[in-house]
């Protein structure tokens, strides 16, 4: 019969199963930081697909055509289509804002109002002038839509869907993964620019 020592030093020079426990402890990291690894992956490539389709949508919305309706319908359909074959559940938001120059678009400078409540908000009746009379204070100095002949417009897409894997939590990551492109376009010159008539002043609701 084998003593007790004799036990134990067999145990101790056994190194059978060894490779599965240590396959057990590093097994979860690998796993997380593989996980990790591919869904920033496709987070760059939807990046990289979104801007280019953005590109090519708002070259297309710079001409003539692109100031219809339907035919801007048409071209932000083609966004979401391509977004949605790499996301099928992503939810899409395109917006368009113009400006009568590109300085303007570029510098996104707000319609100058008397914060008199200090908040950094036009509202609450507080006075402002309104550079372009649409009847409504904007942050950005611009106005919705894609404007005119030789407007400036900022076409901006952005996408939220899901992320491929359920890790978020343990890695303190949102539940959906958002990816912004934005790109800064002039109209054709299609016609004379049509120019706002003198700002006047109003009051913010």
């Amino acid at each position: 019969m084998m003593c007790a020592p004799a036990i134990l030093r067999n145990i101790s020079s056994d190194r059978r199963g060894i490779a599965a426990t240590e396959f057990g402890l590093i097994a979860p990291v690998f796993i997380l930081l593989l996980m990790g690894s591919l869904d920033m992956g496709h987070t760059l490539y939807m990046q990289s697909v979104l801007q280019g389709v953005v590109q090519k949508t708002a070259r297309d919305a710079t001409l003539e055509s692109g100031s219809e309706t339907a035919k801007q319908a048409e071209l932000d359909a083609m966004v979401t289509t391509n977004v949605r074959n790499l996301a099928s559940n992503a939810t899409v938001t395109i917006s368009r804002r113009y400006f009568k120059d590109f300085t303007k678009a570029a510098q996104s400078v707000a319609e100058p109002f008397t914060d008199t409540n200090g908040n950094s908000n036009c509202d609450a009746g507080e006075p402002y002038q309104a550079n372009n009379n649409n009847s409504t204070w904007d942050e950005d100095g611009g106005d919705g839509g894609q404007g005119g002949a030789k407007d400036s417009v900022i076409y901006t897409a952005d996408i939220s869907y899901p992320r491929l894997f359920p890790m978020n939590g343990l890695l303190g990551l949102s539940e959906t993964a958002e990816v912004e492109a934005i790109t800064v376009l002039a109209n054709q010159p299609y016609g004379e620019q049509e120019q706002y008539s003198a700002a006047t002043l109003r009051n913010c609701a």
